[in-house]
């Protein structure tokens, strides 16, 4: 087969960032590259060679020998990691556990912020499962193109005066992303940074589940101001939310958790005062006192909360909903610790390292 070096730099963009492929070259019959990894650990190193190597093979030629040589470098933090001039308060929405309703937080909260008259955006990030496009009502929309000083860039699409973007925008309601790492932070990062979010007072960003790859990408990019944790009340939950908690808590990371929200918290049957605890009781609100952060609240379980997701129509539009001013009460108090954050605390540093302990 003839050596193709574009072929393979195609190749090896699904695996690792095309900027730390450093030199491609065909000597004697075999294919030597150079690359670049910031991750000094051995299992890393082993791990990136065989994907590399699994690729190669089969997308490429299993007749080539390969030669891979794996520099550790010093990571530098990327020429656009900026703190978004234009955005005052960046708010991560995150718990490691999925299916607690953080996409219905974000959504809810962001209504809450517009109808009390901030300028509010949400960025969905989660590239693997993107919901924002539903909950509000904007599934087969596209984002159009603006000039921004000589350059172009995406216009985020507002609903109910939000403006939204969520990679749901690029693809059909019945197609997987299946993307790698590296992927996956790349369109993470063309949906910050090459868009025209213009002036916001809010930047609402909804977190995937876990504590992995997308996590660290966001916290390398932009300085968040802080983090809103949720999570059901049952143990298995509390379980993950407490790991989601103690990775913004960490030394290298240091963002502070706003908040805790308990979801699902309990129901009530109409017309009868009676709270039934299905999954239990005061688990969130334990863990908050647990980890000395502040309880933002309890919202029911609630058929309504569920079908204005479902037609996307965030409930928290409403101005005489019972239930909106649970979200509203939630975001007031997200506000005031918010304030008192900013006013006793530098800004958060943007992450400058990908290796960590326990995050690796």
């Amino acid at each position: 087969m003839k050596f193709d070096k574009e072929k393979i730099k195609k190749i090896l963009s699904g695996v690792i960032d095309s900027d730390n492929v450093i030199n491609i070259n065909h000597l004697g019959g075999e294919i030597i590259i150079d690359i670049n990894s910031t991750n000094p650990t051995l299992k890393h190193k082993k791990e990136l060679e065989n994907r590399i190597l699994d690729n190669l093979k089969k997308s490429y030629s299993e007749e080539h020998n390969y030669k891979l040589n794996i520099n550790v470098v010093k990571p530098t933090i990327p020429q656009n990691a900026n703190r978004l001039d234009n955005i005052k308060n960046i708010i991560a929405i995150s718990s490691a556990k999925g299916g607690v309703g953080k996409s219905t937080l974000t959504a809810n909260i962001a209504c809450s912020l517009k109808k009390m008259g901030f300028k509010v955006g949400v960025l969905d990030a989660d590239i693997y499962g993107p919901s924002m496009h539903i909950m509000f009502d904007l599934v087969g929309s596209k984002p159009m193109a603006v000039n921004v000083d000589g350059k172009s860039k995406m216009s985020p699409i507002e609903s109910y005066g939000i403006k939204i973007l969520s990679i749901g925008f690029f693809t059909n309601m019945d197609q997987a992303v299946v993307w790698r790492g590296p992927m996956a932070s790349k369109a993470l990062n063309q949906l910050i940074f090459d868009a025209d979010w213009g002036e916001l007072d809010f930047l609402l960003v909804d977190l995937p589940p876990g504590t992995g790859d997308i996590h660290l990408s966001i916290m390398q990019k932009i300085s968040i101001n802080g983090a809103l944790i949720i999570s059901t009340p049952q143990i298995v939950a509390l379980a993950d939310a407490r790991k989601g908690v103690s990775m913004y808590k960490q030394e290298n990371i240091n963002i502070p958790v706003l908040g805790i929200v308990e979801n699902m918290a309990y129901y009530q049957i109409p017309n009868d005062d009676t709270k039934h605890y299905i999954f239990g009781k005061d688990g969130a609100k334990n863990l908050a006192e647990d980890f000395k952060i502040p309880f933002l609240g309890e919202i029911p379980i609630i058929q309504q909360i569920r079908e204005s997701a479902d037609v996307g129509r965030p409930l928290s539009i409403d101005e005489d909903s019972a239930t909106a001013f649970i979200y509203d009460e939630i975001t007031k108090k997200m506000i005031t610790f918010l304030l008192e954050r900013n006013k006793n605390l530098p800004p958060t540093e943007i992450l400058k390292i990908k290796t960590m302990a326990g995050c690796q």
